[in-house]
């Protein structure tokens, strides 16, 4: 994993927003058209090769395959990948509701109930549930995303590249249990499936991306009526079984996103960063990409001022907000990645998003030019901070 020696670099949370010609045939494919079908392997190996090369062109530096490989979400992709779940109709989340119980949608009902029409979810799929022993079978898929990402590499200059796949405790932070003896031995069984998955990517010479959104959420879900302990314990576990899942993987080339979750809504109930950091410490990775632009966490970058990032590491920041279509001006983006500098070191900072742009195909936090506009805005602010940091004029 490169650290920024000469300029800071840029990247993202991986997540982009698919083109609308290409959603469009994911629906058909969805309600079963056999032309769709005919038509997709060749039109995602496109769509790859357009969104690589945009990335490429408004100035990223590690850039991603937008995730338009996965077929549902950042998380419930892997169920197509492993053996052992099965889909219960009836179980989990109510009809149409994007966001599980907690104390946010508690507190915010009439909110949330406008809330959940507007982000493309429709209905419920159920839960799953896990029925017999786990095991990796998606194979097929991640050589298909690999190569298809590879090809589009091969036609842009990035400093490199990554690929997302989630983390054990996001597949499962409240999937029913039916074939284990214990929360540990299932979540385990899922952290073993897992590493096929990122030694796949690794192996492939791209960076492995770890997601984890869950381990955050999970608190404002949990407490109360659990107590704060509790809620550690569950967590602990869930970094025990990430490190498990992330055996016989070099560190430097695996980094870990964590949020509070990529809806754009209140988030009164998110876990404080510095309740949470000690577990995030310990994890086998080679850099930390965390929220930091968004008015409810970005606070939290003075916590770097007492706990120090540990040696070789970086910090992925979030300079770009995902949950608003404002702009950021690049001025406020090199104020931000100029402060953080001088707590981790130019070195080991590389300016991010807090989340992706859309979690799902069907999914955008912002309209698709204000994406773009975002992005350009970061390596614009990027750039002004490497001339601040490095003290020479930025082109």
């Amino acid at each position: 994993m490169r650290h920024s020696d000469t300029k800071i670099l840029t990247t993202h949370v991986g997540s982009l927003i698919r083109p609308s010609e290409f959603v469009s045939l994911l629906k058909d494919l969805d309600a079963g058209d056999a032309s769709a079908a005919a038509r997709y392997p060749d039109r995602l190996r496109e769509a790859v090769e357009q969104i690589v090369r945009e990335q490429a062109d408004v100035g990223i530096d590690v850039v991603s395959d937008g995730e338009f490989g996965k077929s549902s979400s950042w998380s419930r992709y892997i169920l197509d990948r492993l053996a052992g779940f099965e889909q219960r109709m009836g179980l989990g989340l109510g009809a149409g509701e994007i966001v599980a119980k907690g104390r946010d949608r508690d507190r915010f009902p009439e909110f949330y109930a406008e809330y959940d029409k507007t982000q493309g979810f429709v209905g419920t799929k159920g839960n799953w549930v896990c029925a017999g022993p786990i095991a990796y079978k998606g194979h097929d898929l991640i050589r298909r995303d690999i190569d298809n990402f590879k090809s589009a590499l091969g036609r842009v200059s990035a400093a490199d590249a990554f690929m997302a796949a989630v983390a054990p405790g996001s597949v499962v932070p409240d999937r029913l249990n039916e074939h284990y003896r214990s929360d540990a031995d299932f979540i385990f069984a899922v952290a073993d499936a897992l590493n096929e998955e990122y030694r796949a990517i690794v192996e492939a010479g791209l960076l492995l991306q770890v997601d984890d959104a869950h381990l955050p959420i999970m608190y404002e879900r949990m407490v109360p009526p659990a107590t704060f302990d509790d809620y550690l314990a569950w967590a602990d576990l869930r970094i025990e079984a990430l490190n498990r899942a992330l055996k016989g993987i070099p560190e430097d080339r695996v980094r870990y996103h964590l949020c509070w979750g990529s809806w754009n809504a209140p988030h009164t109930g998110d876990v404080p960063l510095k309740d949470i950091v000690h577990l995030l410490l310990r994890l086998n990775v080679g850099a930390y990409s965390i929220e930091a632009a968004n008015v409810r966490h970005e606070h939290e970058w003075h916590l770097w001022e007492s706990v120090k990032l540990p040696a070789h590491k970086i910090l992925i920041p979030g300079v770009i907000s995902h949950a608003t279509n404002v702009v950021e001006h690049p001025e406020l983006v090199a104020e931000r990645l100029v402060r953080l500098a001088g707590l981790v070191g130019r070195e080991n900072l590389i300016a991010g998003t807090d989340c992706g742009f859309a979690q799902g195909p069907y999914v955008q936090r912002v309209h698709p030019t204000i994406m773009w506009s975002k992005l350009q805005a970061l390596v614009e602010g990027a750039r002004l901070a490497s001339g601040k940091l490095w003290h020479r004029r930025a082109a």
